[in-house]
């Protein structure tokens, strides 16, 4: 559909200086046929006067602006049948009258006026400059018949081109709203999905961990599952206000607020009970940071911890955040495990980091990774603090 709206686009501009060039192209040849064409009766020295030429001039200038104006080309038109004997501005006038859409009723009075008028030049021409039955025959040919026939091709050709275009312009606002409603329905169908499979087996877990708590006498123990409790809790509230995003394309009120940079200690808490050793550290004076960048950073160090906790499990977590002057700096470095990798790997669809690149690259920002050589690994993401806007 982009596509297609360039091309009509540059067809338009096309059709537009193609208009601008034939209106000058008009304008001059009936200028130069003004003064080129003979005048019957007289010598064509005699005819080319200073008032011969004016008149050419003015009669091309008519014709330059006849698509706007007619009345002036209509008038020298008939000026120009009258004392000169000449054809072609007639011409010129019968056809933008007759393509005139808004003014098709005056087509039939014009065209019996042009006729009336070409018939009786005999009567009204100077002594010596009349036209023979034959000669006003091809005259009413050249300057009504054929550019009435044209006119009306044209004309109708413009109301059918115009009709097609309106037919298309209707059919692309169609596919539009077909294509919105086909994607509301599969965001629908996602999120119903979602809710009856990974919400019920979360809230299984969640259940399950509730049910555990209570039974277990170790408080070791027990803290650890209230722990996967909790988790699995806050799980089901940010899988809600996904849903809620899916079916209504806009965070829906209610919720519980998105995660900001206030919440940082909140995670990084949940992770030291999973057995990460987390250290965090601010550097520079802190500034005020958009709700947006708050969330990008909050969703760069989660994502940066699952991972940890997916493919290399307890170890040391540097997280860092750095204000500087041209923006917020967010730095998670994880070391090497500090003992066996885990034995059974979570399963991840792979896009976790694609989406954070995203989501920065959003925000004007850069998202960096790089492994380190001692098997470690460091997640770099810098965002701009001016001028965040929320992301479309």
């Amino acid at each position: 559909m982009g596509s297609t709206s360039l091309e009509r686009r540059l067809l338009g501009e096309v059709a537009h200086v193609v208009d601008r060039v034939a209106s000058w192209a008009v304008g001059l040849a009936v200028a130069v046929l003004s003064i080129v064409l003979p005048i019957p009766g007289q010598a064509y020295e005699a005819a080319t006067d200073l008032l011969r030429v004016l008149f050419s001039v003015a009669c091309g200038a008519a014709a330059w602006a006849g698509r706007r104006w007619r009345w002036p080309l209509i008038v020298l038109g008939s000026a120009a049948c009258v004392l000169f004997g000449q054809w072609h501005v007639l011409a010129v006038a019968t056809y933008y009258v007759v393509t005139a859409a808004p003014r098709r009723r005056l087509v039939p009075v014009y065209v019996a006026a042009a006729t009336v008028l070409v018939t009786a030049r005999p009567v009204l021409a100077p002594p010596g400059e009349g036209w023979s039955l034959e000669e006003v025959g091809a005259y009413l040919v050249w300057a009504v018949v054929l550019p009435l026939v044209a006119g009306l091709w044209v004309g109708a050709r413009r109301q059918v081109l115009a009709a097609l275009r309106e037919r298309a312009e209707r059919l692309e606002r169609e596919q539009a709203a077909r294509a919105e409603q086909a994607r509301a329905q599969e965001r629908t169908r996602i999120a119903r999905e979602m809710h009856d499979v990974v919400a019920h087996r979360v809230s299984l877990i969640v259940l399950h961990a509730g049910a555990l708590e209570v039974s277990v006498p170790d408080e070791r123990t027990a803290a650890e599952i209230a722990s996967i409790r909790a988790t699995g809790r806050e799980a089901l509230a940010n899988l809600r206000e996904v849903l809620g995003v899916l079916r209504t394309q806009e965070s829906p009120d209610g919720h519980a607020p998105p995660p900001s940079l206030a919440d940082l200690d909140r995670l990084l808490g949940q992770s030291r009970s999973a057995g990460l050793r987390v250290r965090r550290r601010d550097e520079g004076a802190p500034r005020p940071v958009p709700e947006a960048a708050q969330r990008a950073a909050y969703r760069v160090v989660q994502e940066a911890l699952t991972n940890v906790h997916k493919h290399v499990g307890a170890c040391d977590v540097d997280v860092v955040l750095c204000y500087g002057p041209g923006g917020l700096e967010v730095i998670v470095d994880n070391g090497p495990p500090a003992g066996p990798r885990p034995a059974e790997s979570l399963p991840g669809g792979g896009l976790g980091l694609l989406g954070l690149r995203e989501r920065v690259t959003l925000l004007g920002g850069r998202l960096r990774t790089s492994p380190s050589a001692e098997g470690g690994f460091t997640v770099t993401a810098r965002l701009p603090l001016e001028r965040v806007e929320e992301p479309a």
